[in-house]
This record gives structure tokens, C-alpha cells and sequence, in this order.
């Protein structure tokens, strides 16, 4: 009798135990893990991270995904892509994310995205613009949101070719990203314009541009016409030397980034007019994606989304259509979901391609214009990146095998 009822005791206590712990195992979580460069990189990635959340927000407060609330955990990479693949392992491996994403730096997007084969685990690389992430170095695991350097110097060569200027000089930072824009450049503009000569190239190391040697050398060469790739400190270095030695007067500039409200915000009353860029006009866009998403930031944050919102924003809420067209977290699952993927972002639909993982996400194209003390972008066109893409048949050469 005593036995009898311990067991049964034991068996009810045990059913209550359970009882107890399915609600809150059906209620889990699904861990978004997001790896950056938030200390060296703040101008663009505290917007970035604000995006993010306001996505992860506006998702829970829809009723989750898969019936779970969304959780997103940031980790610190330094600038460093030694750093950004141990935060990636420790969140895989301790904080059991479901899916990474993240990066800004190239190299370390190129980190992450080797981390993502070794360790057959989904990652969407949010913002890192070099073409190997999704060419050379390209893995099934690995997909890209932003356009890449290859997409953007796509959308600037038409510009640059119309200025029909012979002599051209390049200045760039020294390492993936800089380097992949430029190689694209000069390919594109030699194409559309076979007699161009580049007659002089500064690297200067990334952060550490000594703007009054290469403003010198640069106006040495006497060019026609510059492409700059330098974008946050070093891109206001070189704009104010350039303004105080003269080396934008009768010279024609395009420039990658420079419209980005991150970087032609600081300029203020320092900013060169007339200069060919790419950027985010946030304050001219009017399609309704635009003014829902601008609406929900600014009431959030009382303050202007930058580029790294829309991208921040963008990423969660890609991370969000992929899981839910898979119905599911399992990697191999996400990776056939992400496949041909539409979704709509504050810049209109975006699809991301079955042939190289890269999303159709385009850019604005304009030119820079001091008004009012303070840097704007004007006679802006927003360009679908799936129009500038090159063809199937060249990326299959560029793209190993998945």
C-alpha cells in the first residue's frame, strides 16, 4: 500500500513537472546572434543596431515567429576577424544561437562567411560589400543583403563615363573592401570607356590616412577626374585637405558611400558639391515601404533613420522571411528557403538570388549639394541592384561549386 502510493505520487509529480515545462518549451525562443564592429565603427552601427531592434520588436509584437518570440544577441568583434570568429563560436556553441549574421568590415565578413562553411551553420551577411562573399569565397551557408562593390561601381560607371574624362585617379582604404571596389571600377569604366588611363593610386591603411600626402600626390598627377572609396574619418580628412589645397576644383568626383547620411552628415558646411555618389536621400523617399518604416524608426527613436538602419532593419526582417517560408531554424532548411526569397524592405521588394546568394537590394545614385550648412543628396534615382548584376554564366566562373 505504502509503495503503491509513493509511485503514484512520484508519477503525478513527475506529469506536473512536464505539464509545467511544456508551456514554457513551446513558448521559447529563437536566438538571432549578430557579430560587429560597434566600437570602431559607431557612425554606421548604432543606427545599424537600432534597426535591428525595432525589426525584432515590430516581429514580437506580431506574434513572433513559429509561434516563439525573437531574441537578438550582439557581440563586439574590435575590428578584428580573429575576435569576430570567436564571438560567432561562442554564440553558436554557448549561446545556442539559431542563425548569425552581422559584420561590416570585408575581411571580417570574409571571416564569418568561412566560419559559416566549417561549421555548416546559416549566415546572412548583413552589410560587408566585397564580391567574394558571394563569388570567390561564396558558400551555400553564406547570403548577402547589401549590394555589393561590384553592384554599386556598376551603378556609378554609367555616370562616370558620361563625364567622358580621360585621365583618372583612384584613392581607396587598403584592404578587401577598398580593393574589390577599385578592381571593379577601373574593369567596368575601361569597358565603357577604352582610352581612359589611370594615372595615380593611394592606398592609405583603413583609419589611418595621412590626407595631406595624399591630397599632394593625388593633384600631382594632375587627373581629370577621382573615384574615392574612402568613407567615416578618412573621408572627412581627405574632403577637408582636398577643399583647403584645391583638389576638387575643375576635377569631376564619384564617390562610393559619400551619400550615406553617416558619412555626408559630419561633412556640414565642408561638403563638396556636384560629386557623383551613392547614398540614402532619407528625406526625399516617398513610396509607402519608406514612409511606414521612416514613421516607425522616428517614433521609436525621435530621430532620422541612416543607412544602417534601413540595413540593420533589413536583415532581421529578411532572417524573419526566411525562417518562416522554411518553417523552420534547421540550417539546411534556411539555406533552401533563402533560394529565390522575396521580401519587402523600406527600399521596395529585394530578392535574394538562387545562382550566387546576393540580394537584389539596389541603391540611390545622386549627386552631393551644400545647403544650408549641412550636406544633402539631390537629382537621386534609386537602382535595382538586380540590374546590375553580371551575367549567369560569369558568376558560375567566379562561384565554386556548393
Amino acid at each position: 500500500m505504502i509503495r503503491r502510493t509513493f509511485v503514484a505520487t512520484a508519477a503525478a509529480v513527475t506529469i506536473s513537472a512536464l505539464q509545467a515545462l511544456a508551456p514554457a518549451h513551446a513558448q521559447g525562443v529563437i536566438k538571432i546572434g549578430e557579430v560587429n564592429s560597434y566600437k570602431v565603427q559607431p557612425a554606421f552601427l548604432e543606427p545599424y543596431k537600432k534597426g535591428m531592434e525595432l525589426a525584432v520588436e515590430e516581429i514580437n509584437a506580431a506574434g513572433g515567429l513559429l509561434g516563439k518570440k525573437v531574441e537578438l544577441i550582439t557581440r563586439d568583434d574590435n575590428g578584428n576577424p580573429g575576435d569576430a570568429v570567436r564571438a560567432a563560436e561562442e554564440l553558436v556553441s554557448r549561446e545556442k544561437v539559431d542563425v548569425l549574421t552581422g559584420a561590416f568590415l570585408s575581411n571580417i565578413g570574409l571571416a564569418l562567411t568561412d566560419f559559416a562553411k566549417q561549421k555548416k551553420f546559416f549566415y546572412l551577411a548583413s552589410e560587408p560589400l566585397t564580391d567574394k562573399i558571394v563569388w570567390q569565397n561564396g558558400n551555400r551557408y553564406t547570403y548577402r543583403l547589401r549590394p555589393s562593390t561590384y553592384m554599386q561601381s556598376a551603378m556609378l560607371v554609367p555616370e562616370a563615363a558620361k563625364l567622358k574624362k580621360k585621365r583618372w585617379a583612384v584613392v581607396y582604404p587598403n584592404y578587401e573592401y577598398g580593393q574589390s571596389a577599385v578592381a571593379t571600377f577601373k574593369q567596368l569604366l575601361k569597358a565603357a570607356q577604352p582610352d581612359v588611363e589611370f594615372v595615380a593610386e593611394q592606398a592609405p591603411p583603413l583609419g589611418k590616412l595621412d590626407a595631406g600626402s595624399v591630397v599632394q600626390a593625388l593633384a600631382d598627377a594632375k587627373p581629370d577626374a577621382i573615384f574615392n572609396v574612402l568613407f567615416g574619418a578618412d573621408l572627412a580628412k581627405f574632403v577637408r585637405e582636398g577643399n583647403t589645397r584645391g583638389l576638387f576644383q575643375g576635377r569631376e568626383v564619384v564617390s562610393m558611400l559619400t551619400g550615406e547620411p553617416e558619412y555626408l552628415d559630419p561633412l556640414k558646411d565642408e561638403t563638396p558639391n556636384g560629386w557623383i555618389v551613392t547614398g540614402y536621400p532619407w528625406y526625399g523617399i516617398q513610396t509607402p515601404e519608406h514612409k511606414a518604416f521612416f514613421l516607425a524608426y522616428h517614433n521609436k527613436y525621435k530621430d532620422y533613420p541612416r543607412l544602417g538602419s534601413v540595413v540593420g532593419y533589413s536583415a532581421i526582417k529578411s532572417l524573419a522571411a526566411g525562417i518562416t517560408k522554411a518553417r523552420s531554424t534547421d540550417t539546411e532548411k534556411l539555406v533552401a528557403a533563402f533560394k529565390g526569397l522575396e521580401l519587402m524592405t523600406p527600399f521596395g521588394k529585394a530578392t535574394y538570388r538562387a545562382q550566387d546568394n546576393q540580394s537584389t537590394m539596389g541603391a540611390y545614385v545622386g549627386k552631393t549639394r551644400l545647403d544650408k550648412g549641412k550636406g544633402t543628396m539631390v537629382d537621386y534615382v534609386y537602382l535595382d541592384g538586380a540590374k546590375f548584376q553580371p551575367s549567369d554564366a560569369e558568376v558560375k566562373k567566379l562561384r565554386p561549386a556548393d
